[in-house]
């Protein structure tokens, strides 16, 4: 698996170069799928690298401060911001002017992100497991447990995210993120602020959005506020789907039909 440098990266200002390990397979147009909050193991592509390497070169970074790419000692809560911008600089790194992007979770932000920053380098987006708010006070227990005592999100997560980021590092890198989202939470100025400064609606790159119709992390109102926002959208909510319909055995086959014929429509 490849290793690419870029300059410098606003997740690690003191930086430079930044060293980003990413995964490269398939072949036709680049479609970039970009991780959430705990990584690639968490919720694997695999399903997706399957379905799609035949008509895509499927590239997936690990983002600074994740699995084989270089660590954090901190993650500010303008998290997803810097890393739209690793993520532009890492497609000219590897000299990629146009790509799709497919986002879940805090990837799915980021994702939304470069669609509202530099539309010209996006073919589309697919928006999984979307966040919307900044505010998710449903959410506010699970932050709180990652950023306190990781260790009690349970067993089979603990061993997966040591797994991918290392026995010595993977509590402090969880940490790091729950404490950021609440941080997010706690510089609002009010319940209804958005993660995008307002400007979603601006969003003019072709866009699915799918999600799970169970997924805990979704604030009641949250979608429709999205498709306030964007009507003219495609919003795909599947039944029963939790955080990560791709990577869900119950959903992951109607989650790349959905996106499979997204793709051909745009295509």
């Amino acid at each position: 698996m490849p290793f690419i440098k870029i300059d410098e990266s606003p997740l690690a200002p003191s930086l430079s170069p930044v060293e980003i390990h990413y995964r490269d397979t398939g072949s036709g147009g680049p479609l970039l799928f970009l991780h959430g909050g705990w990584g690639y193991q968490a919720y694997p592509f695999d399903r997706q690298i399957d379905a799609f390497s035949d008509r895509f070169r499927i590239l997936i970074p690990d983002r600074t401060g994740y699995g084989r790419s270089m660590r954090l000692e901190h993650v500010p809560a303008d998290f997803h911001q810097r890393a739209a911008v690793e993520t532009i600089r890492l497609l000219d790194a590897l000299h990629i002017d146009r790509a799709v992007l497919w986002g879940h979770s805090d990837g799915a932000v980021i994702a939304a992100m470069i669609g509202l920053a530099e539309p010209d380098r996006i073919s589309a987006l697919i928006l999984e497991a979307f966040h919307f708010y900044r505010k998710k006070p449903a959410s506010r227990e699970f932050f709180e447990t990652m950023a306190g005592d990781p260790a009690l999100l349970g067993e089979r997560i603990a061993t997966t995210l040591s797994r991918e980021h290392g026995e010595d590092y993977w509590r402090k890198l969880i940490v790091m993120n729950g404490d950021a989202w609440l941080r997010i939470a706690d510089e609002v100025a009010h319940a209804g602020q958005d993660l995008y400064k307002g400007k979603l609606s601006e969003l003019q790159v072709p866009t699915l959005f799918i999600h799970g119709s169970r997924d805990p992390r979704t604030e009641p109102g949250e979608m429709q506020a999205v498709r306030d926002q964007l009507p003219n959208a495609r919003i795909e909510i599947i039944e029963g789907g939790g955080h990560s319909p791709h990577s869900e055995s119950a959903s992951a086959a109607e989650c790349n039909r959905i996106a499979s014929e997204f793709l051909e429509s745009i295509s």
